[in-house]
């Protein structure tokens, strides 16, 4: 019995303890909501005073001095704020400054004041048209020369003499443009040449500036050089003489000088191009041989496009019947198709060009020399020739 009431008043005990604690704790509760209601009762009345702040932004009442009113009661006791900035009292708004006061309009200024349109101007006032005009009245289409009555404008050129030395009596007679060196050394075997009145049949003869040289009785003397640039047409053989009375270039140049010149080089009869003729056998020597490697570039039309695998076959070099042949450059034509190509080589071996494309099994429809040694078709037409300048025969003979 003793120990049930011990029992009882402890747990009397713990629960008045636990309703002190429970007093307390809200005692302590009311105790801070209060200030806290006071915290946000003074940081309300202080942002009122700063901007007469208004909980709903979008109240109809956000611009309405009341609301300021009711806060002005909590802000008294605050300092008021001032600003350091002093407002100009020198300056008025209204008063001393007016808009543009300097500027005034002229009024006597009037847009287009004395101006009017096309006042003196009519159109067609002075000009009537020939109603009587007729355009092609009295015009005909101008006669175009055939090739073989071609005559070049180019004036003759006094070329400077090559360096005066004695040379082999072969040679002289081939800068005479009798013949060839091999020729001429068989005709001086044979005693159809003579030096000084007397017959010469020794091939190393090196005939003097002072010689008189006659072959067969005819009179040979140091020609003036002549440098004949024709571009040739289509359908003329590269020859001074043709068997079968076919046209040769010689037609094209037969006006162009009194001395018997020769083709360098030659060209095929469907291939047209720049060509060459001098009676200067050393310089035409010069410009054959294999050993100076003088350059020529085509333009080529071929039947169809040319395939890049084999473009690079050309570029890299081809194995042909006669040997390997490597060209200097290819390329395709720009702005042209594919068919369009061209090519820079300096080998002179017969119809290499149509060669080279032939064997890869294309066919070319056109071939057309447009550089040689330099020399340009530049104001050359079709058919038509020109005298080289000193300056392009001093390069000719000074190219190495």
């Amino acid at each position: 019995m003793f120990n049930f009431c011990k029992q009882n008043i402890i747990y009397i005990a713990i629960l008045l303890i636990c309703m002190e604690n429970k007093r307390n704790y809200r005692e302590n509760n009311n105790s801070f909501s209060q200030k806290n209601n006071n915290y946000k009762k003074n940081n309300y009345s202080e942002k009122s005073e700063r901007g007469s702040y208004t909980p709903n932004r979008y109240s109809n009442n956000r611009y309405n001095n009341s609301n300021r009113d009711q806060n002005d009661s909590s802000s008294e006791n605050r300092k008021s704020y001032t600003p350091n900035f002093k407002r100009n009292d020198n300056f008025r708004s209204e008063e001393g400054f007016k808009r543009n006061e300097g500027y005034k309009r002229n009024d006597d200024f009037k847009k287009n004041d004395g101006f009017k349109k096309n006042d003196g101007f009519k159109k067609d006032n002075g000009y009537k048209r020939n109603d009587n005009y007729n355009r092609n009245e009295g015009y005909r289409k101008p006669y175009k020369k055939p090739y073989s009555n071609y005559q070049s404008n180019t004036p003759s050129v006094e070329y400077a003499p090559a360096p005066a030395t004695e040379i082999r009596l072969n040679k002289y007679i081939a800068d005479a443009g009798i013949c060839s060196r091999r020729n001429a050394d068989m005709y001086i075997s044979a005693g159809n040449v003579t030096v000084n009145g007397e017959v010469m049949t020794t091939l190393g003869y090196r005939v003097k500036p002072t010689d008189e040289v006659r072959f067969d009785g005819k009179l040979l003397s140091s020609e003036k050089k002549e440098y004949i640039l024709l571009n040739k047409p289509k359908g003329f053989i590269t020859t001074t003489n043709d068997e079968k009375g076919r046209k040769t270039v010689m037609d094209l140049v037969a006006n162009a000088t009194n001395v018997r010149i020769l083709p360098v080089g030659r060209l095929d009869r469907a291939t047209t191009g720049l060509l060459l003729l001098t009676n200067d056998g050393e310089l035409t020597k010069k410009l054959t041989h294999p050993t100076h490697g003088v350059r020529k570039i085509y333009h080529v039309i071929l039947d169809r496009k040319l395939d890049y695998k084999d473009f690079m076959k050309v570029q890299d070099g081809l194995e042909l019947e006669d040997g390997l042949i490597e060209v200097d450059e290819i390329s395709y034509v720009n702005d042209k198709p594919k068919n369009e190509i061209g090519i820079k080589i300096h080998s002179g071996r017969n119809r290499i060009v149509r060669r080279i494309f032939e064997h890869l099994g294309y066919q070319v429809e056109k071939l057309d020399r447009v550089v040689f040694a330099g020399l340009t078709k530049k104001d050359l037409p079709r058919g038509h020739w020109r005298r080289l300048t000193q300056q392009e025969v001093i390069n000719l003979r000074n190219m190495k």
